[in-house]
């Protein structure tokens, strides 16, 4: 379907493809699996991707996240041009729908329905950021050599915004690594700034064929303790 809707907008270009699945560990304790699966041709992307809790976690608590997202990509930067979602963190369940008008993103259904709150976030203000699949794609596809690292991005959910931030590439044998840090910047309750607002991570890259880097390896803070998503 991804393909097809890339093909349909005419671009007679070279298709790249990322397939990737990783293993989710907390605490050395297997929690689950993230998977996602991307097409680009010429500047237009398109991905959908799966977290969903596993393992002895899966048995404790349910974590389930399905998105789709499309949009093109110029100069290096990631510009979407639809988005949906369906989540269930254990403690909220929602789903997201959200189109762009010049980079600014129109919720077009978010449930369930609140009422006004001091925090919300207008969508109206959120030009320039990209939803957080597409922050996912563009952080864990692979990149050419020399293209590691170094990315900054704004994201919105619909309700939250948060950023991502990535430092610059540390040589680590044949591969690559390099320090980041998730933050919550606003739409959360006092409650939820209070307990904690920055998830630093760690990103590796290993070489493979055709002179490019695949992240191999995400060591990174979470509610819960230690976590490291393991490329299979």
């Amino acid at each position: 379907m991804m393909a097809a809707a890339l093909c349909a907008a005419g671009a007679a270009a070279a298709q790249t493809t990322d397939n990737a699945s990783f293993d989710l560990r907390i605490r050395g304790i297997s929690a689950g699996s993230l998977v996602f699966s991307g097409v680009q041709e010429g500047a237009g992307y398109a991905v959908n991707g799966k977290l969903q809790s596993g393992g002895l976690v899966g048995m404790l608590k349910r974590v389930r996240y399905d998105a789709q997202a499309q949009g093109r990509i110029s100069k290096g930067r990631y510009v979407p041009s639809s988005y949906s979602e369906a989540a269930d963190t254990g403690k909220r369940q929602s789903q997201a729908v959200m189109g762009y008008r010049s980079g600014v993103p129109q919720v077009t259904q978010y449930q369930p329905a609140q009422k006004p709150r001091s925090y919300d976030v207008d969508p109206s203000t959120q030009g320039g950021t990209v939803d957080p699949l597409t922050a996912l794609y563009a952080t864990l596809r692979d990149v050419d050599a020399g293209q590691e690292c170094n990315r900054s991005l704004q994201i919105f959910d619909g309700r939250r915004r948060t950023e991502l931030v990535l430092g610059a590439p540390q040589a680590t044998g044949a591969g690559v690594s390099c320090a980041g840090v998730f933050r919550r910047v606003a739409g959360y309750s006092a409650d939820d700034m209070a307990e904690k607002t920055r998830f630093p991570f760690t990103l590796s890259y290993a070489p493979i064929e055709g002179g490019r880097m695949r992240v191999v390896e995400v060591a990174t803070d979470t509610l819960y303790g230690r976590a490291t998503l393991t490329r299979r």
